[in-house]
């Protein structure tokens, strides 16, 4: 295991009061779904503490919300798993399980070959939440994180069946396209009941301050899956892209990792403050969505430090 240095970042820690019920909630979604069947199983989804991280990132949400955040965050831990947890993919299969999956974000109800069983079911059931609840700008916004997203898990299988090890700059460009970051951006409007027109949530500033977001979140994951991702990744992580490009150990390429994070994050308040105002009527959507990318940088870093899918061990401040 590698040391990781302590980071400092100076996002407010926050959790919600509603984490206990709608983990209690997860969990019974969960077995109806078919993703646990036994006691081994729960322990499992509790260890992952996907509603704390939901809680963390979102802790004003509204108990409902909360839980409904917490099933969409567990799905898709469920496909990353599917699509990124093995040094070996197929990607012929990969592309089929993509193309079955966004098949039925854009209304498709026929049978699938390979996106089926509890993953196709529990995404049936939140897609169906998610097309009541939220206009249509959204659902749109929606479907195209997701597309990006998920071909940018492709192009990484691709590059590990291929034995392509990314560069630095282009491993950044692809782990913002394949994280799902985007998507947790997207969701503050659900958790917070605000909507923002296209035309201001692709505002080049927002863009610019979802960006840093992502990255901080992205590299900082990339810190603390480091063990896991030596075995598994194919290259496709932030110090391993390092460690290749620049000729350097593991340890020398972590410390590079940390001072890169350091330096976006210490670039991230200053972003936002040059997002301008868009009016009385929009501000307050505005101001929830730079929030929200926020509690998804300070969220996400609280929540790895404590779930059991990555270390134990805190290293932010």
């Amino acid at each position: 295991m590698f040391a990781i240095p302590p980071v400092d970042c100076p996002l407010t820690s926050r959790l919600s009061p509603h984490v206990a019920l709608a983990e209690q909630d997860l969990t019974g979604w969960a077995r109806k779904c078919g993703l646990i069947s036994d006691g081994d199983g729960q322990n499992w989804l509790a260890g992952e503490a996907y509603a704390g991280h939901a809680g963390r990132i979102f802790p004003d949400a509204r108990p409902e919300d909360l839980a409904l955040l917490a099933m969409i965050f567990a799905w898709f831990y469920l496909v990353d798993d599917i699509c990124d947890g093995t040094a070996h993919p197929e990607p012929p299969r990969l592309r089929r399980f993509v193309t079955e999956l966004l098949a039925l974000l854009h209304g498709s109800d026929r049978p699938t070959e390979v996106f089926a069983g509890s993953a196709r079911l529990m995404l049936t059931e939140i897609w169906a939440v998610l097309r009541e609840r939220m206009p249509d700008a959204w659902q749109s916004r929606f479907t195209d994180a997701v597309a990006v997203h998920l071909d940018g898990v492709i192009t990484e299988a691709e590059n590990k069946a291929t034995g392509h090890l990314p560069g630095v700059d282009e491993y950044v460009e692809l782990r913002r396209t394949a994280s799902a970051a985007e998507i947790s951006h997207l969701l503050t409007e659900l958790a917070t009941h605000t909507h923002l027109p296209d035309a201001i949530y692709h505002h080049p500033a927002l863009r610019e301050v979802r960006l840093a977001g992502t990255d901080l979140l992205s590299w900082f994951n990339d810190l603390y899956s480091l063990d896991r991702d030596i075995a598994t990744a194919g290259g496709h992580n932030l110090v391993l892209a390092i460690s290749h490009e620049r000729e350097l150990s593991i340890e020398a390429a972590v410390q590079e990792a940390v001072d890169m994070w350091q330096q976006r994050m210490d670039g991230f308040g200053p972003l936002r403050e040059r997002v301008p105002s868009f009016g009385a009527q929009f501000d307050p959507a505005v101001h929830a969505h730079l929030d929200g990318v926020a509690g998804s940088v300070r969220g996400t870093l609280d929540w790895t430090v404590v779930s059991g899918r990555y270390r134990g061990d805190p290293r932010t401040r």
